[in-house]
């Protein structure tokens, strides 16, 4: 915008300068526009640089010294959307539609391995065109005021994840087995990992100029979304593997906070197996949200809720008494045992379910955030919730069965707006959240 008006301006000056002014007066005038342009560019980027990083004190986080609670959401198709120009207005209407509801972080992909819009297409080879969409993503969320949670990979088959490095290996002869969990323990396989790792956290953003490692709009880094192991329930398998990135992010990166990814589920060694997780087999895949989430060179842990895809035979009451009990738990955990923030980075409940409702996506919605404020009044350890999903218009057919656009059902709107206004009274706005004061005294 500076730009713009200060040529406009300058257009002014040089017409003005050869008809009516003398030479000198027109001389004087340019200086002045040229001191005035390159302040302007100057005191810009010095505002850019002054963006603070969030940092973390025990079970909190902060900015500038100030405790910081989270409203967010997801939105994983940001850089795929990115890539194409007929679809890139789509980052930016979301980005300003989160803002426009107070919201702080989205939690999105910094991968795409191997499928359509790949960011990497083979190990250690990307596509320079798709890299261009993460940047654009990033300096998008810079100015409509949001953080990012990037997420380095998933667990799961969709945009590549761990089965397409699995596929590399044994297409190049290296692999050591053709099971997905030789993503965990196959050395060639963490070697792919930690080239795609440095790849990103070095890269230097072709908008802005400066590298994602340097970047204060990057939240936090995930490992990986929904890690499982299955193969080795005994979770040393997985927890090594977790050790060994974490510790490779840091080494590259100490700036920025680092999370893993996990779901939650409590170990077999753990009492809470018995009385917290969902049902017996959350303490078979490999994970264990203690063990994996105390490691130091992890800054908080992440913990998802989906109780209608955990069990199969409960009702919305009997859910939302399980939401209650998995986050005090959680926090408690966070309290007494991490000494860490603990982030809830992804609720959803499913329309596909049985006499499903929207009033109910309300009701569970409002359990998790009413369990985050009260945290964040007393100032435990629950640090934030991001919701799972959320799409603008026109995107139907990337839907799944949680995803919402948050502004077509008020009751929905209202509910997040609402969450963010009462946080904000606790902690304060932030810098970025620019209309919190008539936001908030809106009636939703």
């Amino acid at each position: 915008m500076i730009l713009r008006s200060s040529t406009t301006y300058k257009k002014k000056m040089v017409v003005a300068g050869n008809g009516l002014f003398y030479p000198i007066i027109g001389f004087a005038s340019c200086l002045a526009f040229i001191y005035m342009s390159f302040g302007d560019l100057r005191l810009n980027f010095h505002e850019e640089a002054q963006l603070p990083f969030v940092k973390r004190n025990g079970t909190q986080f902060t900015l500038e010294g100030k405790p910081f609670y989270i409203n967010g959401w997801n939105s994983y198709w940001l850089m795929y959307h990115g890539a194409d120009e007929y679809t890139r207005p789509r980052v930016r209407e979301m980005l300003q539609a989160g803002a426009k509801m107070g919201l702080t972080l989205c939690r999105t992909w910094a991968f795409n391995d191997g499928d359509y819009n790949a960011l990497q297409v083979s190990p250690g080879q990307f596509d320079e065109r798709v890299f261009k969409a993460l940047d654009h993503v990033i300096v998008e969320a810079r100015q409509q005021g949001i953080r990012l949670l990037l997420c380095l990979v998933n667990n799961l088959q969709n945009y590549g994840g761990k089965s397409q490095y699995v596929r590399w290996a044994w297409q190049e002869g290296v692999g050591l087995s053709s099971s997905n969990d030789s993503f965990f323990f196959d050395p060639s396989i963490r070697n792919y990992f930690k080239s795609y790792i440095k790849t990103i956290l070095t890269r230097k953003n072709t908008l802005n100029g400066i590298e994602y490692r340097d970047d204060p709009t990057i939240f936090a880094w995930e490992l990986i979304n929904e890690p499982r192991c299955i193969t080795d329930a005994s979770g040393d398998t997985l927890q090594d593997w977790i050790e060994e990135m974490s510790a490779f992010v840091k080494s590259i990166d100490k700036k920025h906070l680092l999370t893993v990814g996990l779901e939650g589920f409590y170990g077999p060694k753990n009492p809470k197996a018995l009385t917290v997780n969902p049902e017996q087999w959350a303490s078979r895949l490999g994970s264990d949200f203690i063990r994996n989430s105390i490691i130091p060179s992890i800054d908080f842990a992440s913990v998802h809720i989906y109780p209608d895809h955990w069990f199969h035979d409960q009702e919305l009451e009997e859910n939302l008494k399980f939401v209650t009990k998995w986050m005090l738990s959680h926090i408690e955990d966070g309290e007494k045992e991490l000494n860490k923030p603990v982030m809830f980075t992804e609720y959803g409940l499913s329309d596909q379910n049985k006499d499903f409702e929207p009033s109910q996506r309300d009701r569970f919605y409002k359990t998790i955030l009413d369990v985050i404020y009260k945290s964040a009044k007393k100032h435990r350890s629950g640090a934030g919730a991001l919701v799972w999903q959320f799409f603008v218009g026109g995107m139907d057919k990337y839907n799944d069965e949680f995803g919402i656009v948050p502004w077509e059902r008020p009751s929905t709107y209202g509910l997040i707006i609402e969450q963010t206004c009462r946080l904000a009274r606790i902690q304060g706005p932030s810098l970025e959240q620019r209309n919190l004061k008539e936001l908030c005294s809106q009636k939703h």
